[in-house]
């Protein structure tokens, strides 16, 4: 189906707006005119009585072979007669100054001993009769048959005579409405195509932003008011993707910087497969490159599909599997983990892989963090939370909030945080939880996860994730 450009359908509503309005105003004028409200010198209604009535006797008309003028009432005629029995009509030869067979006795005697002065048009009233009860019209008419005088008396208006009336005298007079109109429709298509030029200006505007130029505004200040909310709404959803690409480049800038380094460390140490820890290195490096992979992941699956990846866990039984994992690596660089767990499962509901990312990523920091011949301590509680306790330099109140920035570092020469943490702090948002950081006794860093509880109903009515 084709579609309408907006001009077009504004033009096309402007145009039939202005034939209604015409149309309604002269129905209007007609009404208010046969109603005395306002007026001209003849009742309007009345006129388009007499000339329906008229019509219809004129239609009736023949002349028989002697040339003599009948009325032979056609069908309508007939109904006309039915639906106002005190009609009265008779029409007249003014060249041979006769009667017409049919006519009314009572108005061709009346109207007799007007033939010789060949009449036009007259309105009179019967004698004996008043106004009340109608005026007699006579009016000179070119007919089939020529030339006749037609006489009417008794009519009664209705309804449909106004609208007859009405497309009658229109067509006769429809060059007033065609040519307003003709002159209307070119200068109204020069008008709306100008005012619809923001709207153009607009869409031009939008064709030229795509991925690389989403910092492109679009001007306020040229628009009418009544697309103003609509060009700042755009501008400010322009804004936000600017900043969700900006992020993403950032995050992808980021992610190949953490990726390169611990593959660049793996690289060398390769080169230098003497070195009696290589095993045990490239264990470590393979593990850190896992976990960054595995995060990665997670946002991806967790933004992609929300709760969708959900399910539930016991988060004693996940943790202690991390702690596992990590012990070996823990033992060859002379540290220790210590597992503190409640005695009954703690359930939660998350994406597993996830969750059990952000703890793994923890823990490997907080055991490069612990002092040689150290132990962390890994605490799951039914709050349900995690903690993970060091024993290292600790992190400063005022640096706590900037730890979990992409790559944030203390110093040019300490090491950078990366987006493990980063990462982290997202996954948890997305799961209703938070981690943060508060102080070990004695010195060092405690990094806290809390994850939202399941409301007991729910531990009663779901299986097992």
């Amino acid at each position: 189906m084709k579609r309408w450009s907006l001009s077009t359908r504004l033009l096309r509503t402007l145009v039939v707006t202005q034939i209604s309005a015409f149309a309604i105003g002269w129905f209007v004028s007609i009404f208010l005119d046969h109603y005395g409200v306002v007026g001209f010198n003849y009742d309007t209604l009345k006129f388009y009585a007499v000339m329906r009535a008229r019509e219809l006797v004129i239609a009736s008309l023949t002349r028989d072979e002697s040339g003599f003028v009948r009325i032979e009432a056609s069908a309508a005629l007939r109904r006309e007669i039915e639906r106002n029995p005190g009609l009265r009509f008779a029409v007249f030869d003014p060249e041979r100054e006769l009667v017409a067979s049919g006519s009314s006795p009572e108005l061709a005697g009346s109207f007799a001993a007007l033939l010789p002065y060949k009449p036009n048009w007259i309105e009179f009233t019967l004698p004996g009769r008043d106004r009340a009860n109608g005026d007699a019209v006579m009016e000179a008419n070119e007919t089939p048959i020529g030339r006749l005088q037609v006489v009417v008396y008794g009519f009664k208006g209705h309804w449909t005579d106004l609208v007859i009336g009405f497309l009658k005298q229109s067509w006769g007079h429809i060059y007033y409405l065609v040519t307003p109109l003709v002159v209307s429709v070119p200068v109204l298509w020069f008008a709306i195509r100008r005012e619809l030029r923001p709207i153009r200006e607009f869409t031009t505007g939008l064709t030229g932003i795509d991925l690389n130029s989403l910092h492109q505004r679009l001007p306020e200040g040229n628009y009418p008011d009544e697309l103003a909310p609509l060009v700042r709404t755009t501008n400010e959803t322009l804004a936000r993707l600017d900043d969700g690409a900006m992020t993403l480049r950032r995050f992808t800038a980021n992610a190949a910087h953490e990726l390169r380094t611990p593959v660049a460390i793996l690289s060398a140490r390769l080169d230098a497969p003497e070195e009696p820890t290589l095993k045990n290195d490239l264990k470590r490096d393979a593990r850190r490159i896992r976990n960054i992979v595995e995060q990665l992941l997670a946002v991806s699956r967790i933004g992609a599909h929300a709760e969708d990846a959900f399910e539930r866990f016991d988060l004693v039984e996940t943790t202690q599997a991390i702690v596992s994992d990590a012990l070996l690596l823990a033992y060859r660089s002379n540290r220790q983990i210590d597992f503190i767990a409640s005695p009954t499962p703690v359930t939660i509901r998350g994406d597993h892989m996830a969750i059990e990312s952000v703890v793994s990523n923890v823990i490997d920091n907080a055991l490069r963090a612990e002092p040689s011949g150290g132990a962390i301590v890994v605490i799951v509680d039914d709050g349900p939370s995690v903690s993970v306790v060091d024993h290292g330099a600790g992190v400063a109140p005022e640096d706590r909030d900037m730890v979990f920035e992409p790559f944030w570092r203390k110093s040019a020469v300490a090491d950078g945080t990366g987006l493990g943490l980063a990462i982290g702090k997202e996954l948890m948002t997305a799961h209703g939880g938070r981690i943060w950081i508060e102080d070990t006794i004695g010195g060092g860093a405690t990094f806290k996860m809390a994850f939202p509880s399941i409301p007991l109903h729910a531990n009663a009515t779901e299986g097992p994730g």
